[in-house]
């Protein structure tokens, strides 16, 4: 098979996103950009529509030998490996270590516990000898490649972007409309889990509601093993593919993620590009980049009902412009992060290697 482009880009991923292939296809347009990836979840039955110029195989296809065989016929320049879980993965980072940039993904937080201080020993004679580079989502993470002994010229920042240019157009088409009257529904968007802070959440909502009435309602999209909540105002809507969310984001208004855990949260660059002020709890990752307090949102400690109360009652005090005002700035702050800057800093480590 001639192949039309002179890069070779691999990829060792576990769960890919659409936010992911947005980014892959970016990548297309310098070289041949093949994904090893694994089963689609359950509780987010994506249904991807890629560019045929991103090359997708089923992890499961592979034994660690048909991975050799795959690689060897494939000559990669560089390989991106996502995490450290998969050990056939790990194995075929070793034997291309020091021969093309070989890539660790990680968006763990230092913590700090006796398991991250172990790793951090351990990191000497294993990942150090089999990436030469790492790439994180931000400052949290960062930190931690820098325990497991990656110097500050290996660590890459932005490993995370969603689709800017969808939500960017999203906020572009909905923008007059919000203007002239800005739609007083909270929306959440993830999955049903109990370390998603629902719960939380909609007491909260529940609680506001019965306290001081208002015309706000809570939209929640997702799927999981959580019973949702039965209330007027609080409306359920499953799971919703990538394509049907346009809709949902011309009828909302304010983005909320209550999560317990979360370690980025592509979703946040989602709504802030899509031009919609944020609620985020302290352990969303993706608010030191795309939250800035009083001026595109709030923040409340995670599993705090009083504190997300308090932070929704701001919320349906602000006035039309004012909510206005800060969908732009999250506009603007989503800005930092794209599929562009995702493949300048693939494009960087290849130059320096």
């Amino acid at each position: 098979m001639k192949y039309l482009y002179q890069v070779k880009f691999l990829f060792l991923y576990t769960e890919i996103a659409d936010y992911f292939l947005a980014c892959c296809q970016e990548l297309s347009v310098k070289g041949e950009v093949h994904v090893i990836r694994y089963p689609v979840n359950k509780e987010a039955p994506f249904q991807f529509n890629h560019a045929t110029s991103v090359k997708l195989y089923n992890r499961n296809d592979f034994s660690y030998q048909q991975l050799q065989k795959f690689s060897k016929d494939l000559k990669p320049d560089i390989i991106i490996c996502s995490g450290w879980i998969d050990n056939d993965y790990l194995k075929l980072c070793k034997t291309y270590f020091k021969k093309v940039p070989t890539v660790l993904t990680c968006d763990t937080h230092w913590r700090g516990d006796l398991k991250q201080k172990i790793a951090t020993v351990l990191s000497r004679f294993t990942l150090l000898r089999i990436f030469s580079n790492a790439w994180v989502p931000g400052l949290a993470q960062k930190q931690y490649v820098e325990k497991l002994g990656f110097k500050e010229q290996q660590i890459n920042l932005g490993f995370y972007s969603c689709n800017h240019a969808k939500f960017n157009a999203a906020y572009i088409q909905t923008k007059k409309e919000k203007e002239f009257a800005f739609p007083r529904r909270f929306i959440y968007v993830g999955r049903y889990y109990e370390f998603k802070g629902l719960k939380e959440l909609w007491q909260a909502f529940i609680e506001l509601q019965d306290e001081q009435p208002n015309d706000w309602e809570l939209w929640c999209l997702g799927t999981g093993d959580l019973k949702p909540v039965e209330h007027p105002k609080i409306k359920h809507f499953g799971f919703v593919q990538p394509l049907e969310l346009n809709q949902f984001i011309k009828e909302s208004g304010v983005f909320v993620l209550p999560s317990r855990f979360e370690p980025w949260g592509v979703v946040v660059h989602e709504f802030a590009a899509a031009g919609f002020p944020l609620l985020l709890s302290d352990a969303v990752g993706a608010k030191e980049q795309f939250l800035k307090i009083g001026q595109n949102g709030f923040s409340f400690k995670e599993n705090s009902v009083s504190q997300l109360k308090s932070a929704l009652t701001k919320y349906i005090q602000l006035s039309n412009q004012d909510l206005v005002k800060m969908a732009q700035v999250s506009n603007e702050l989503s800005k930092s992060i794209t599929p562009e800057t995702w493949v300048k800093t693939i494009s960087k480590i290849l130059k320096a290697k």
